[in-house]
Order: C-alpha cells, then sequence, then structure tokens
C-alpha cells in the first residue's frame, strides 16, 4: 500500500513542475560597450589555439572557434559608422571561421595540417581586431 502513495506523490510533484522556472526576463540584457568586447578578445588571445595555433591539434580548438565566431556579431555592433574597420575584420574572422568548418578541422587529430594554418589565420586576424579595439575603440 506505501508503494502506491509514494508513486501518487511523486506524480503530483512532478505535474506541478513546468519547463519555465517562472517569468522569462525582458528587456535590458548585455549591453555592448568596447570595453566588454575588449574584455573578451583578451580572453581569446590568452587561448593557447591563439598563441600557438601550428602546434595544436584542430580538433582541440574547435570550442575556441566557435566563440570567434560567436563574437563577430559584437563587433559589428562596436562598429557603427563610425569604425568601419571593425566590419571588415568582422567579415575576415567569419571568413576564417567558416575556413575552419568547412574543412571540417573539427575531426582533424593532428597539427601541422592545412588547418593549422587556417588556426594561424584565425589568430592573426584576431590580433588585428584586438590590436584595433584596444587602440581605436577603448583608447582612442
Amino acid at each position: 500500500m506505501r508503494k502506491p502513495l509514494v508513486v501518487l506523490a511523486l506524480a503530483l510533484a512532478l505535474a506541478g513542475c513546468s519547463g519555465e522556472a517562472g517569468p522569462t526576463p525582458k528587456g535590458a540584457g548585455s549591453a555592448t560597450t568596447p570595453e566588454a568586447l575588449a574584455t573578451k578578445l583578451r580572453v581569446y588571445t590568452a587561448d593557447t589555439c591563439y598563441t600557438a595555433p601550428a602546434k595544436q591539434t584542430p580538433k582541440g580548438c574547435e570550442k575556441y572557434v566557435t566563440e570567434l565566431g560567436s563574437s563577430t556579431g559584437m563587433v559589428r555592433e562596436q562598429a557603427g559608422t563610425k569604425h568601419p574597420e571593425l566590419n571588415r575584420l568582422a567579415d575576415q574572422l567569419d571568413k576564417n571561421v567558416g575556413a575552419y568548418r568547412g574543412a571540417h578541422c573539427e575531426t582533424v587529430l593532428t597539427a601541422g595540417t592545412p588547418c593549422s594554418a587556417t588556426l594561424s589565420d584565425l589568430a592573426n586576424t584576431l590580433r588585428d581586431l584586438k590590436q584595433f579595439v584596444d587602440t581605436q575603440l577603448v583608447n582612442g
């Protein structure tokens, strides 16, 4: 007799649960600032996929590349009409991320392949982007 009561109690408790913990916050969100972008780029340039791209296993840099790809919107947001150069750098970043994905570098298990060159291209673009943000956007 106890087992059916426990099952019933558990079923009632779960029935009260929904997929949403509460109302979804609206509005505010995180504002993109030059400082926020600079911080994000600083984190990316600390990654070994940036500091030594030719020595990395391309597959091991998949998360890094995904993060870079998701940052282009933030870069474009800062470009506006005052800093169109940022759009060019965002385009180059998109192109390099696309090259990594198009060559399926996320499956390559050895360094020193064409995917290593793609990681080097990404690192060079990130370097240029960070330099521009640090000198023109944050301190300029």
